[in-house]
């Protein structure tokens, strides 16, 4: 899908660039083609005004060829012209004004063909000419005559080069389209990724429990003559394993509505210093059981709006981490301070280090550092990733460190306006 998608960005980029590109180029090359159409008929309304015998030279140095003037300030141009003058339907003069080579048989040709056109100007296509025609006073018919090849090569050799920019720029559009879509579609890659493998794992986490359900449901079926008292320990586990899974379906419920923004948030005053307070007694007795020394620096007072359910689901997720990898004989502390217009909450823990590699990973959803001693403490790999989602709700950021030194310190920033 990742693949198709680059190729229409490529493609969708390349249409654009190449039709933009040809209107440009196409208007460049009308706007140069009426350019040089005025400058012929220009040329040739100045060579209607030459005298018998006059022929302009161009001064080296001098101003350019469209401004040139001759002694008596008449201006002339460089486009070849010359004029020829026809009294009753004959060419009686043909003045070339010394610029170029004209044959009394072509002069004859295009005449009558000008005369025949029934206009007083237009264009030859037969004899590449173009032609203004002037009646004087004296009842004769002065036609002045511009070659057009000097437009065709002006013109073929811009289109010529505007093809070669044209192919020029769409070869590099598309080196730069294909650099562009790497870059903007690696974040559709990783989510297209990180969903694939988030079914994956759904699918592995959700298939344990309904296996054990299946099961214990075939034993209790298989014994349908036994009582209930003696089929309760199978009973009890099936109720156990329904449990966990629930849990877990509440828990991708949970961010599937994080990820679509529908997460329900009420928002409130709360007392954060209380909240962590009333959150530590439930954990007192789990870290006594498991040899966890549980200390707790709280700066009184400090208040915060937010979520008051999800702010005791995030400190619980933290304190139920720690409280799980401390290790036997171990300590967990956590400290909550006030950090400029910010709370400042860390849970630490003594334990064995999370090495460096997953530390950018914890948060993703299923990720497991150990994952064999997760799933023998009932984890699913989803309860940072529910931490990030409530931090990111409240507009705050969490972030870990880990280290042999300093155990490893979860940390959260939290905006006191949500």
């Amino acid at each position: 899908m990742i693949r198709k998608l680059r190729r229409k960005f490529i493609l969708i980029n390349l249409l654009l660039v190449g039709i933009v590109l040809t209107v440009v180029f196409a208007l460049l090359v009308a706007s140069n083609a009426r350019r040089l159409s005025d400058q012929s008929e220009t040329a040739m309304r100045m060579a209607l005004n030459w005298r018998d015998g006059e022929n302009p030279r161009f001064e080296i140095g001098g101003p350019p060829p469209d401004h040139t003037m001759s002694e008596d300030g008449k201006r002339f141009s460089m486009v070849p012209v010359f004029v020829v003058t026809v009294e009753d339907g004959a060419v009686t003069d043909v003045n070339d004004g010394g610029q170029v080579e004209v044959s009394e048989e072509t002069a004859e040709q295009a005449a009558e063909q000008a005369l025949a056109a029934g206009t007083d100007r237009g264009v030859l296509p037969s004899l590449r000419l173009r032609f203004l025609a002037e009646q004087r006073p004296d009842g004769t018919v002065q036609i002045a005559f511009a070659d057009q090849s000097w437009e065709s090569c002006s013109l073929r050799t811009l289109v010529l080069s505007c093809l070669l920019i044209w192919c020029l720029a769409m070869a590099a559009f598309f080196f730069v389209g294909l650099f562009l879509s790497s870059l903007a579609l690696r974040p559709a890659e990783k989510a297209w990724k990180q969903q694939r493998q988030f079914v994956a794992d759904a699918s592995h986490e959700l298939k344990t429990p309904l296996t054990v359900i299946l099961a214990n449901t075939g034993i209790v079926l298989a014994h349908q003559e036994d009582k209930v008292s003696t089929q309760a320990k199978w009973l009890e586990y099936t109720q156990e394993e329904a449990r966990q899974m629930k849990g877990l379906v509440e828990d991708l419920l949970f961010l599937a509505k994080s990820d679509a923004a529908r997460q329900e948030v009420r928002t409130a005053e709360v007392d954060l210093s209380e909240l962590i307070q009333g959150c530590l007694l439930p954990f007192e007795p789990v870290a006594f059981e498991a040899g966890v020394q549980l200390d707790a620096r709280i700066d009184p007072g400090l208040t915060l709006t937010g979520d008051e359910g999800q702010l005791r689901r995030l400190v619980r997720i933290l304190l139920d981490n720690a409280v799980k990898y401390a290790g036997e004989g171990g300590s967990v502390e956590l400290t909550l301070t006030k950090q400029q217009e910010k709370l400042r909450l860390t849970v630490c823990n003594t334990g064995d280090p999370i090495p460096a590699e997953h530390l950018p990973h914890l948060f993703e959803r299923f990720y497991r550092a150990d994952a064999a001693r997760d799933r023998a403490q009932g984890g699913y790999g989803l309860g940072l990733a529910i931490a990030k989602a409530i931090t990111e709700h409240h507009r705050g950021k969490i972030s870990v460190s880990s280290s042999l030194e300093t155990g490893t310190v979860f940390t959260v920033l939290l905006p006191r306006s949500a």
